[in-house]
């Protein structure tokens, strides 16, 4: 079932409460630091996990301490809708990166 994208104003107050998320073009994204390698890992892995239970899933580039997430939504032709915002909000209650 097609799920409506948003309009830019709505993509622009939803950023608005999503620290550090940006959009680049369709999509949101958000380069997250973290203190190693192996702690990229285990923080891809849950997003990857909060993702899975909300059936929406990001594309994920995990680099040298850096893990870069982005959503889009394939049912809304490839741009950004309500479930993005939402699911970047899970990511960001997941609270990386820790101190």
């Amino acid at each position: 079932m097609p799920v409506a994208a948003l309009s830019d104003a709505e993509i622009e107050e939803g950023l608005r409460s999503l620290n550090g998320w940006q959009r680049e073009g369709d999509a949101i994204v958000r380069t997250f630091s973290l203190p190693s390698y192996m702690a990229g890992l285990a923080f891809a892995s849950a997003v990857g996990t909060v993702c899975e239970a909300l059936d929406h899933h990001p594309d994920l580039t995990i680099g040298w301490k850096k893990v870069r997430v982005s959503f889009s939504t394939h049912d809304a032709g490839h741009k950004i809708s309500a479930r993005d915002l939402e699911a970047a909000a899970a990511v960001e209650r997941l609270g990386y990166p820790r101190s």
